[in-house]
């Protein structure tokens, strides 16, 4: 099996957010990428446990510059066979997008597989739009992937239960908690990224289709209120005309 796993990087969540060019640009002076971790716990490493179970190669993807290529070592430490690196810093979701289907389309990919979205800006984006471009089913949210032949077995969480969906090969899906356990690289993994090849494509030219004015961070948070266990009475009042939950 064939399989292409979209990755991203991501701040560590110990990372200190800030922006420059006038709140345009996220500022990254300081900060620690590590591979998002949606793409890399369910998305990547349930594409190796299909790989190991059925053979075949696990290929992972990303749009961004010479600068992510630490990054991607990463994910070839915990497994994948090869890397394409899209030499492009990403604009949008729709132009990571069209990228990655510009590139899938010249290849024979049996199944793409991505992390449910991105964990600095949560977008779900990404996955669907490639699997529009290449005409291939798209199922979300996938928590359970199981592969028979070539038809797809995949569960998802939905309100009040468990959905189960099948769908035919080629196709398209973004993976949620419970789709895979997160690997640890080891030091033969490690060792093996080094020489793993890394290919570096140029990238496709993709109209603009959004621009991001500005950022901003959250508002602080207020001082915390340390209320009298015994005066119920002013914990209620500042639960209904302050915090205005009750």
């Amino acid at each position: 099996m064939n399989i292409l796993v979209c990755i991203s990087k991501s701040p560590d969540t110990t990372s200190k957010i800030a922006f420059s060019d006038g709140n345009t640009k996220f500022d990254e002076n300081g900060v620690q990428f590590i591979v998002n971790p949606y793409d890399e716990w369910y998305a990547l490493v349930r594409a190796l446990e299909l790989k190991e179970s059925l053979g075949g190669q696990v290929t992972i993807i990303t749009v961004g510059a010479a600068t992510d290529d630490a990054v991607i070592r990463k994910a070839l430490a915990i497994g994948a066979d090869e890397a394409i690196r899209i030499d492009s810093e990403p604009k949008d979701a729709y132009n990571a997008a069209m990228q990655i289907s510009a590139y899938a389309k010249s290849k024979e990919y049996d199944l793409i597989l991505a992390g449910k979205e991105t964990i600095n800006y949560n977008g779900s984006q990404v996955a669907g739009m490639i699997a529009e471009d290449l005409n291939y089913p798209f199922v979300s949210l996938a928590s359970k992937l199981d592969v028979n032949d070539k038809t797809l077995t995949i569960e998802r969480e939905i309100v009040g239960g468990v959905q189960q969906v099948e769908v035919n090969l080629p196709a398209v899906i973004s993976c949620a908690k419970g789709m895979a356990e997160q690997r640890i690289p080891n030091m033969r993994g490690i060792m093996a990224a080094r020489t793993k090849p890394l290919n570096v494509v140029p990238a496709q030219e993709i109209d603009d289709l959004t621009e991001f004015i500005s950022y901003s961070l959250p508002d602080a948070k207020s001082a915390v209120k340390m209320i009298d266990p015994e005066n119920m009475d002013e914990l209620v009042d500042l639960l209904h005309n302050e915090a205005k939950v009750i």
